[in-house]
């Protein structure tokens, strides 16, 4: 009786995909929504971030903790309100004084005249005309006055006819103007005391928020938890110091820059900058108007107000496009363009507030997105880590023909390491993705061709290649010995073989390279040589098991080693696969020949992890497609 077939199982969603985006598009229409909330809890948190070390501070000196929440956060009232109020003062009396620069003030209007002649000067009088047109009384709707005199005119000439009646608004109190007046004044007053209130209920309770946040996302993830909050604590407590002292500089050089040019109330302004920067991109623009005003109603003169512009772009393009990417990107953990995004979405979100809460807001995302895996395409899409490894980028820049972006990976890798760590971590890697493409059919013949043409005369290009100081070479080479370097099967096994030979030789060993299918030496070999087969995989445990014994049979005396470059199993386990054609050693790096050659060498770094799990699911494969 036949068993009948096992029903086809189905194949199970892949709930990675729609999840994360579900979740990010529920938690952005919440925070739309509900933004009169979320605003100064955020504000909050950062004013919590900020106080946290004063308060801590405080109670290592035996201060109980709600005292010293207490007068943290009055000292800190404080001094933003005499700061405020220092600044207030002095805007004041600039106002004050405007009124002694009327006339030249009248006099810039009358020098930004438009000419009378050509199309300008005609669009600008048709403008004018239409001003005037437009500021004459509309005939429909007579003059009130005029309405009201003709009436009474009409009243005491007709008596029997009808009164006109006009409705007089009746004056306000003094409580009705004062509620008029302070009503645009409520709500950020309002703001400001709510986030008052949170943040001296997250300082006094900050521990026990710390532990209802653990507490939500489990107990099996404690670990991973106080890593998380441990890191973006950090990162947003460098971002606020870093942010205050590049603030801090920039006001004060703009400050002196305003003072040399001979601007009153100088450090008012660097102040007045320092200040406004913490609204990024907006703040400093607004910054540098007010003195660039001031400069056109004080000096007769356009070299003021033109050193004011040039003071102000310069500390602007050096802070935002060197300073600020290096420093907010080095110690955030964000990418430049993530912060200029982040910022333009934050402020679609809540307005002048994201703006403001962009890049602190964006360092929890970040942090959210690198310990949380559901979550990790954010970390990809906002860190500043490399998505791609090395050998990756390498290869990827291949595979899309740019030979020089491939070039400038390799250079960059050589700039902190040694040209063994460039062949064994970045080259072998990227030939033994391209093998594996090629094997399977993924690699057209032309990108095939390019990708190899192409580290081939890499490779041919760093046989001038200098050592670095503290690469280690062999003081002498052996008096006889020479070193015979044979390729397996194909133009891979032919690259890796030159690799290898070019190592040695600058080692200073005697190197003899042989290509796939080339004929050995017709001269016997003594002990002291040393053969070494390159074979890179797939199939390279077969193709070098069938070198190695036409080797053997050949060349009984010198020692073999076989390179399996890139293998990662039991190197024991390895040496079974060759049977009776047993070699000496079996080596996975270029690093390793050259160790058992000068023991001297430092251990080889270690192998990518990702690549090299491929090429070993490629090995064990290799017998079974052989069969």
């Amino acid at each position: 009786m036949s068993t009948p077939p096992l029903p086809r199982p189905r194949r199970p969603s892949n709930p990675s995909t729609f999840g994360p985006i579900a979740i990010s598009a529920a938690v952005i229409v919440s925070l739309y929504f509900a933004r009169s909330i979320f605003i100064p809890l955020a504000f909050a948190l950062v004013l919590t971030f900020v106080l946290t070390p004063v308060a801590s501070r405080l109670e290592k000196m035996r201060v109980p903790r709600v005292l010293a929440v207490c007068v943290t956060i009055l000292v800190s009232i404080a001094a933003v309100a005499g700061v405020g109020w220092v600044l207030a003062n002095q805007l004041i009396d600039v106002a004050n004084e405007l009124p002694h620069y009327r006339d030249n003030i009248r006099n810039r209007i009358e020098a930004l005249h438009v000419p009378a002649k050509g199309s300008i000067g005609k669009a600008a009088a048709t403008v004018k005309e239409i001003g005037k047109e437009l500021s004459k009384t509309d005939p429909a709707t007579p003059d009130p006055n005029a309405v009201r005199d003709q009436s009474r005119r009409k009243s005491s000439s007709t008596p029997n006819s009808p009164v006109s009646v006009q409705v007089i608004p009746s004056e306000e109190n003094g409580f009705e103007s004062f509620i008029r007046v302070t009503t645009p004044f409520l709500l950020p007053l309002a703001m400001t005391g709510l986030v008052i209130v949170l943040t001296v209920f997250m300082l006094i309770k900050r521990e026990d928020l710390r532990n209802r946040l653990i507490h939500l996302v489990g107990h099996g993830q404690l670990n991973l938890m106080t890593e998380a909050l441990d890191d973006a604590t950090k990162r947003i407590s460098r971002y606020l110091l870093l942010q205050f002292l590049v603030n801090a500089v920039f006001g004060a050089l703009f400050g002196l820059g305003l003072w040399a040019i001979g601007l009153p109330y100088a450090m008012l302004w660097g102040a007045v900058a320092a200040i406004l920067r913490i609204v990024p991109y907006v703040g400093t623009l607004f910054a540098a108007f007010l003195p660039f005003l001031l400069s056109l109603a004080l000096f007769d003169t356009w070299l003021p107000p033109v050193l004011v512009v040039v003071l102000y772009g310069t500390l602007e393009l050096i802070t935002g496009n060197f300073v600020e990417p290096w420093l907010y990107g080095v110690h955030t953990g964000i990418s430049s363009l993530a912060i200029l995004v982040s910022a333009i979405f934050w402020t679609i979100l809540w307005g002048p507030s994201g703006l403001i809460l962009s890049t602190p807001l964006t360092v929890c995302v970040v942090v959210l997105g690198r310990y949380v895996p559901e979550l990790s395409f954010l970390h990809v899409l906002l860190g500043d880590e490399p998505v791609l490894a090395p050998q990756a980028h390498f290869y990827q820049r291949l595979l899309a023909m740019d030979q020089q972006e491939a070039r400038d990976v390799v250079d960059q890798f050589l700039k902190e390491h040694t040209l063994a760590e460039l062949y064994d971590s970045v080259l072998l890697p990227a030939l033994g993705m391209a093998e594996q493409d090629r094997h399977k059919g993924a690699l057209d013949p032309i990108r095939e061709e390019f990708v190899f043409l192409s580290v081939n005369e890499i490779v041919a290009e760093l046989s001038s290649y200098t050592p670095k100081e503290t690469e280690i070479v062999a003081q002498s080479a052996p008096a006889s010995g020479k070193v015979f370097c044979f390729a397996a099967s194909d133009a891979a096994d032919e690259i890796t073989n030159a690799m290898l030979s070019q190592l040695l030789e600058q080692q200073g060993y005697t190197v003899f390279s042989f290509p796939a299918g080339g004929s050995p030496p017709d001269a016997e070999l003594s002990p002291d040589d040393l053969i070494c087969v390159s074979a890179l995989p797939p199939f390279a445990f077969a193709n070098a098991r069938r070198l190695c014994g036409q080797l053997r049979a050949r060349f009984p005396k010198p020692k073999l080693i076989v390179g399996i470059w890139g293998f990662t199993g039991d190197l024991a386990q390895g040496l079974q696969r060759f049977e009776r054609s047993k070699p000496d050693g079996l080596v996975t790096s270029l690093t390793q020949v050259i160790q058992r050659l000068n023991p001297d060498i430092p251990n080889p770094p270690e192998p990518a992890p990702a690549v090299h799990e491929a090429l070993d699911a490629a090995l064990e494969q290799e017998e079974d497609q052989l069969v």
